[in-house]
């Protein structure tokens, strides 16, 4: 049976991440999508320029009518935006016997904040205890742990084992921001640190990785039931996304990739 997997996240209406990404990514990694949303942006590739929060019982009621209706094989955790709806996704959530993917979004590409800082701790302390795994950029978990950036990769791993320590199954450091030609991901458990090699391709049109990323996880998780053989699988699809995201034309920021990019005959050697 195709498994059925939840997002609990915001919505971006230029389709490039949030929600929008989410489904696509879910569904190119073999599962039935389902959607429950925290916030309406007003957004595009160039930036965010305004957010509606959608009421904390109204979050907590999607879910539960989800839940008591279709079976739930894995859930994804993307932007939550406040305090209220960080405890109403926790309470909506607790006790369920489910994978939980938590993407800590907090900045957007372009900058804008899209976490507010009294919800950090909300997030640290109720969240990550639920989340089987965790998907921080550097900054995130700078910003999770109240320390400076991680800028190696010996930081990366010592990052990822002080984030376990809040009760996460497993910590996914993405090192994207690392300034070098690689993009290294590191897999950190209570007991052991897996490193996922990749290297960087040179485009601007990277909106909404992260929300892809942690999606095609959630969607290989509950496809696959194994963590290392799920982040893997879905590096390489969000690392081959990023690869043909020029042969999208989407706006004239910073673009989406391209999450359907095996449903197409042409390759990047068609931009040349």
């Amino acid at each position: 049976m195709i498994p059925n997997v939840l997002s609990i996240a915001g919505s971006d209406p230029s389709g490039g991440a949030g929600i929008q990404a989410d489904i696509k990514a879910i569904s190119a990694n073999g599962a039935f999508a389902m959607a429950a949303l925290t916030a309406l942006t007003v957004q595009n590739t160039q930036g965010v320029s305004g957010i509606h929060l959608v009421p904390p019982e109204f979050v907590q009621a999607q879910i539960k009518a989800v839940f008591d209706d279709i079976s739930v094989d894995a859930v994804k955790i993307g932007m939550i935006a406040n305090a209220g709806i960080a405890q109403a996704v926790g309470e909506a959530l607790a006790g369920r016997d489910v994978p939980i993917i938590l993407d800590p979004v907090m900045i957007a590409k372009g900058g804008a904040p899209l976490l507010q800082p009294e919800a950090i701790a909300v997030v640290r302390d109720e969240l990550l205890p639920m989340a089987t795994i965790l998907t921080p950029n550097l900054p995130e978990a700078a910003q999770l742990l109240g320390l400076d950036v991680a800028t190696t990769r010996v930081e990366m791993q010592s990052q990822g084992r002080a984030l376990c320590a809040f009760g996460p199954t497993a910590v996914l450091m993405k090192g994207g921001h690392l300034s070098d030609d690689d993009s290294p991901d590191c897999l950190v458990t209570a007991d052991a640190a897996t490193w996922f090699e990749g290297t960087r391709t040179p485009t601007r049109n990277t909106h909404g990785t992260g929300c892809t990323l942690s999606s095609a996880l959630a969607a290989q998780l509950a496809v696959t039931h194994d963590i290392p053989t799920a982040v893997a699988a879905a590096k390489s699809y969000v690392a081959n996304a990023i690869a043909q995201a020029d042969l999208l034309n989407v706006g004239s920021g910073h673009g989406p990739t391209h999450h359907f990019a095996s449903l197409f005959p042409q390759s990047k050697d068609a931009l040349s």
